[in-house]
């Protein structure tokens, strides 16, 4: 089989994508420096994090349709401008005297942007390389991501240390901009669509989805985990500084992860499970280990041991997961299907962000993290009573013949 990077196309896609995941993986510490440092409020700081969450999750069906009928790679350089413009405001802003409100509008522009980025990524790769090349491909993409957060939180501190925040805004404004260019000589081949409403196609799309008992079921799960995930990002912290040994033990905790991350995407470019989905939902199922280690303030060394090897199942399912859908959902869809993905999987997120803090001050830390450490396991773990998920299985790869583009 050909390496995927010796495809013009996706070598010019994987170029695009490392770039821009470069970019990305240094704003979140950047961002969080830069709104302290201006306003000193916790406050403000989840508001500008709403102005960025809030557009994407509610525009992700409608980037779907448009990455589906109007072409994935112009809707991505689309995007790709659209964010260059918005971090670039943000990054001036902060070069002089910064205000709260052109920063909270700047960031709800490039999430609304991110919307229409996000379906595009599936229909990107499944079109620049055969299918027996995703899930490889898949896996290099993975990598650089994971790497890249790995990498970005030192990136920002020195871009911060040498020049201030707003310069970490304009090198991801930048990096936006290379990305647009390099996906503007990628070539591949639209299937145009039919031009029905909005309506009709957003309502396909969900038949798409209704129709695979181990896809919605496995959304189900992936948005279960994605709201246990964000009590653990809220209540972690304090458990880590106050009942495992300070500070550190965080740092390092969200450094095991990354590594795992990246130790995952590395195992997904060589192990083709033959049922990937039950697979990685069982692996997932893991999760619920340092979920329930933190509630009981264990050991510092195995909470860390068990985050790192919950978020190497993390790492390993995004690739083979990406393969999965991008081998049973027909090219026509694919945009779609990929921003209800997108939609189920993060829709509890707000929700673990607002109600862990709520139920830890009514009933104590464990209450909240074990709940969701169950949670995790019930949900994660259920998805192997579904027929659909256990039955799915991938072709061997010599079975797998097409043509890249």
């Amino acid at each position: 089989m050909t390496h995927p990077l010796r495809v013009r196309s996706f070598r010019l896609l994987f170029l695009s994508r490392t770039v821009s995941a470069v970019g990305d993986a240094v704003v979140p510490a950047a961002l969080a420096l830069a709104v302290l440092r201006a306003t000193g409020s916790p406050g403000a700081l989840a508001l500008v994090l709403a102005c960025a969450t809030v557009p994407r999750l509610l525009l992700l069906p409608l980037g779907g349709v448009l990455a589906d009928r109007f072409d994935a790679r112009r809707v991505a350089i689309a995007a790709d401008l659209v964010r260059c413009a918005a971090q670039l405001v943000v990054g001036v802003e902060l070069l002089g005297d910064p205000g709260l409100t052109p920063i909270a509008v700047a960031t709800a522009i490039g999430g609304a942007a991110g919307a229409f980025a996000l379906p595009t990524a599936a229909p990107l790769v499944a079109a620049t390389v055969t299918p027996a090349q995703r899930q490889p491909a898949n896996a290099l993409v993975g990598v650089t991501a994971n790497a890249s957060r790995l990498a970005g939180p030192a990136l920002a501190g020195a871009l911060i240390w040498a020049a201030g925040p707003g310069w970490a805004f304009l090198f991801d404004a930048a990096t936006f901009a290379v990305s647009a260019a390099l996906l503007a000589a990628v070539r591949i081949r639209h299937v145009p669509l039919p031009a029905p409403s909005l309506r009709t196609d957003l309502a396909h799309g969900w038949r798409e989805v209704r129709a695979r008992d181990w896809y919605w079921t496995s959304l189900v799960a992936h948005g279960v985990w994605n709201g246990a995930a964000a009590v653990l990002m809220t209540l972690g912290p304090a458990v880590a500084v106050h009942r495992l040994g300070g500070e550190g033990v965080w740092v390092l905790l969200l450094q095991a992860g990354a590594v795992g991350m990246l130790a995952g995407s590395l195992l997904a470019a060589r192990v083709r499970p033959r049922r990937p989905v039950l697979l990685a939902n069982l692996a997932l199922a893991g999760y619920a280990a340092p979920l329930a280690l933190l509630a009981v303030a264990a050991p510092a060394p195995l909470v860390i041991a068990a985050y790192g090897l919950a978020l190497t199942a993390l790492g390993y399912l995004n690739p083979v997961w990406e393969t999965v859908v991008q081998h049973e959902f027909p090219p026509q869809v694919l945009a779609r299907v990929t921003s209800y993905d997108w939609l189920v999987s993060l829709a509890a997120t707000p929700l673990g962000y607002a109600l862990a803090p709520v139920a830890a001050r009514a009933f104590g830390d464990a209450a909240p993290l074990l709940t969701a450490g169950l949670l995790v396991l019930v949900a994660c773990a259920g998805t192997a009573a579904v027929p659909g998920v256990r039955r799915l299985a991938l072709a061997p790869r010599d079975d797998l013949a097409a043509t890249a583009r």
